[in-house]
């Protein structure tokens, strides 16, 4: 097959490429230039897309002796991953931009880009297992498992795209991209948000956004507590950084529980009131009939455990019952859903419920 591998200028997609070269495939490697400003240098395991990632990139596709190119999408980027990421937060959403950017950008424009130019699949260098009739599942790497940010793909794009990385963990990759001579094989790997290099997501949502004042209230009283200068620097859950005037009566943290943009108000309260039972999600993709009780398992965060829900999509929506409470979920994020390591689909959280007995 004739496979377009996305280069990131990391060891994963290294890996990927040289391990689809070895598979037999025609491989052409290109690098994704998603910043219109890239910095020269990385910090270290934060950002990504710098001229130091491009040159990694093409000295690696170098030494697999394969074709390199540079696709310039950050317009793309800039409309559909960052302006999304924006308006989510100032609209009181917590979004994922890696979920919407391999939707598309990854798995939409790139991968239409590759089939219109005669390509046969794009190769990507994410941790995660494609069956052979196309369903994604987990990787045999608990610890670096991906497929949470792909589990919102759906099959026409999953039938399209190959992950060479699923039957390995992270310290073999790196040891074979020794193997290889590629210069890459201790290269750090990438953290946090790519477009906010600094980690810090609030000021630079001050900075696109400007200042929005306003009150941070105790969901018990109604009592203000203090002030902030942007609701889009909180999250559901946060408790770090809330610089409230007093402690609560009996001494335990705060927690951000809701965010109102239209009235700038954060509200806080104790961790229990965090709990979430029901959720509504959009169907960015789903592998059952609509209108069945399907029993599997949901997880809400990259990182987070799965936990035991049964799941129904009704109406445009799926409506997620979980067996037992996850804590600090917000609408925005995406819920991916699993029957043992199986992806069975998942979406964007429409909003929450902390009634044990919701609809």
């Amino acid at each position: 097959m004739r496979v377009l591998a996305a280069m990131s200028g990391g060891v994963d997609s290294a890996v990927a490429a040289a391990r689809a070269v070895d598979a037999g495939h025609d491989v052409t490697g290109i690098h994704l230039a998603l910043s219109r400003s890239p910095d020269a240098e990385r910090t270290g395991a934060r950002g990504c897309c710098t001229v130091e990632d491009a040159r990694d990139a093409r000295r690696a596709a170098d030494v697999l002796g394969i074709p390199f190119y540079v696709w310039d999408l950050a317009d793309r980027f800039e409309a559909d991953v960052i302006e999304d990421f924006v308006a989510a937060y100032a609209a009181g959403a917590t979004p994922n931009p890696c979920v919407r950017c391999n939707e598309r950008i990854k798995f939409a424009a790139v991968l239409d880009r590759a089939l219109a130019l005669g390509f046969d699949a794009v190769v990507t260098g994410h941790h995660a297992r494609l069956s052979a009739d196309g369903v994604l599942r987990r990787s045999v790497d608990a610890g670096k498992d991906q497929s949470y940010v792909l589990g919102t793909l759906r099959p026409d794009q999953l039938r399209r795209a190959m992950f060479p990385l699923g039957d390995s963990t992270k310290a073999r990759v790196r040891a074979e991209a020794a193997a290889r001579g590629l210069a890459v094989a201790d290269k750090p790997d990438s953290h946090d948000i790519c477009f906010v290099p600094s980690g810090d997501t609030g000021a630079w949502l001050r900075d696109r956004l400007g200042p929005r004042p306003g009150p941070i209230v105790d969901a018990a009283t109604g009592e203000t507590l203090g002030e902030h200068d942007g609701s889009f620097a909180f999250t559901v859950g946060q408790r770090r950084g809330l610089r409230l005037g007093r402690p609560a009566p009996d001494g335990r943290p705060r927690y951000v529980l809701d965010i109102s943009p239209v009235t700038s108000t954060v509200t806080v309260g104790p961790a229990e009131a965090l709990d979430v039972w029901h959720l509504a999600a959009d169907v960015a993709a789903w592998s059952r009939a609509e209108g069945v009780d399907v029993d599997c398992l949901a997880q809400v965060r990259a990182h987070g455990g799965a936990v035991p829900a049964t799941v129904t999509a009704r109406g445009g929506e799926l409506l997620v019952r979980l067996r037992e409470p996850v804590r600090g979920t917000a609408a925005g994020q995406a819920v991916v859903l699993y029957d043992g390591d199986r992806v069975l689909g998942g979406g964007h959280i429409l909003r929450t419920s902390a009634e044990r007995a919701a609809a």
